[in-house]
């Protein structure tokens, strides 16, 4: 019993060490009473005002007066009013307010909201009436940073909310719904939590160091950490594909001048978005568009032609084009048969080859062939197996085959993930924040092969501690939290 005792004191103990700030769960974290317009700015139909703090409620009570002549205060919790905000019995609007009491709200915490008219004079003149009446203007996401700090939401899903709010296709609000739900959090905290109990034994044994014994299971240790490696590795590796889901699979458009880039381009948008000529060079500079299909944004990027030239300002373009090649998952690589010969193709491809891309290869300007070019394709094909095996053919110009080239492109982002219900890493802070405890957690495993004493272990057991529950909020600092709610929009 004593040792059962010393081992949840220890636990205690050492979660206090790795922590800086250890949230209070379901508990108002500030007395202030805030108050913001939740819905967008501007003339609209409808404008909802909010108030969250620990006296919202009274707030609102002073300046909204019920038809039913009943008091906010009295009324039961998660009901809807109708009635009026007045100033000095003078009437500013007529409107719906919403009442959530204790901590059933979104914030953990008292909260109203005013479905008002949306003018913006109505607007201010409520907002005006708040602040009168003792509420301060929220801060940029101080609402979701109640919710977080009151134990509403993890840290993780907290920033979900941002990204979802952000998103503009289908593919990124499905992943920043998944994560808002919940993503990797709990799976992150069941390995926290094992990781945590196995390291509350190690540094009990330090306690009983003369009489030599061991509290920890080092065989069960050591599958532990296989799995939290395993795990932290798969989600780390997620981020590629997250990443590009969520911000738009990057697309570089590239080829010889006059190839048809530009062209193909406005193809794509159905628009004139980039300027055409014959005259070779046309294009110095990048232009980037995004297009949705199939629910997945695509950032197509228009790149200079490539090829050696004596024109500085063409030069920089072609330098800006290779950059492109470089970070773009998918390259499109424009040629026609008459211009291109199979050994400059298969060059340009081997020699900018990056693992991990896209390469696909469109015979342009088939419009204009007189005879059968299958044995050229087939002989590019053929020269480039293990670096592609898509060639499609296309007319830019003509508008051939654009339909097959997006369904081909659309069919391609959804190998990526089975989007919505994979699990992926999308924010860059998580992403350090796993790389980080994956580098940790494989100093434990050393130690452990190295037989490296308890005290020593525990070090790299903290760290690896401490990054995992960075990710959650379970170890949070003011500066990172101001970091990422200050990119909020004001009323979030």
């Amino acid at each position: 019993m004593f040792l059962g005792y010393k081992i949840c004191l220890k636990k205690f103990i050492y979660q206090k060490q790795i922590s800086l700030i250890m949230n209070k769960k379901n508990t108002i974290y500030n007395s202030d009473t805030i108050v913001a317009l939740a819905t967008a700015s501007g003339m609209g139909a409808i404008a909802v005002i909010r108030l969250s703090g620990a006296n919202a409620i009274q707030i609102a009570d002073q300046i909204f007066k019920s038809y039913s002549k009943k008091s906010l205060v009295d009324a039961p919790s998660h009901t809807v009013h109708l009635g009026t905000l007045e100033a000095k019995n003078q009437v500013i609007d007529k409107c719906l307010a919403t009442i959530f009491k204790g901590t059933k709200s979104y914030t953990g915490e008292p909260v109203v909201e005013f479905s008002c008219h949306g003018s913006n004079y109505i607007v201010e003149e409520v907002i005006k009436l708040c602040l009168a009446n003792g509420a301060r203007l929220a801060e940029a996401g101080e609402f979701t940073k109640r919710a977080f700090l009151n134990g509403k939401l993890a840290l993780n899903q907290a920033e979900a909310v941002a990204d979802l709010i952000a998103s503009d296709s289908k593919a990124s609000h499905q992943v920043a719904l998944q994560q808002m739900r919940g993503g990797f959090t709990s799976e992150i905290e069941a390995l926290r939590q094992e990781l945590l109990n196995f390291a509350s034994l190690i540094e009990l044994e330090l306690d009983f160091s003369e009489e030599d014994v061991e509290f920890a299971d080092r065989s069960q240790f050591k599958n532990l950490l296989k799995t939290i490696k395993t795990t932290l590795s798969s989600l780390i590796q997620s981020f590629s594909v997250g990443n590009v889901l969520k911000n738009g699979i990057p697309v570089a458009i590239v080829g010889k001048p006059n190839a048809g880039k530009s062209t193909l381009l406005n193809a794509l948008l159905n628009e004139e978005r980039a300027i055409v000529s014959d005259i070779a060079g046309t294009t110095r500079d990048t232009i980037e568009e995004t297009l949705h299909i199939g629910g997945i944004a695509f950032r197509f990027i228009d790149t200079a032609g490539i090829r050696d030239t004596q024109d500085q300002i063409e030069a920089i373009g072609v330098q800006k084009a290779k950059e492109k090649i470089e970070k773009a998952s998918v390259i499109l690589f424009l040629f026609d048969d008459k211009d291109n010969t199979v050994s400059e193709i298969t060059t340009f491809v081997k020699e900018n080859y990056r693992e991990g891309a896209k390469y696909v290869l469109l015979h342009n300007k088939t419009d204009l062939s007189l005879e059968e070019t299958t044995a050229f394709d087939d002989e590019i094909l053929q020269s480039l197996k293990g670096y592609t095996d898509t060639l499609l053919r296309i007319s830019a110009k003509e508008g051939q085959n654009i339909t097959e080239l997006k369904n081909f492109l659309a069919d391609y982002a959804q190998t990526l993930s089975h989007i919505g219900k994979a699990t992926v890493v999308t924010n860059i802070r998580h992403y350090e924040a796993l790389s980080n405890a994956l580098q940790a957690i494989e100093k434990v495993e050393e130690g452990m092969q190295m037989h490296l004493s308890g005290d020593l272990l525990a070090i790299d057991i903290r760290e690896t501690l401490y990054h995992l529950g960075s990710i959650t909020g379970e170890v949070s600092n003011e500066e990172v939290l101001g970091n990422i709610f200050s990119r909020f929009c004001i009323g979030k």
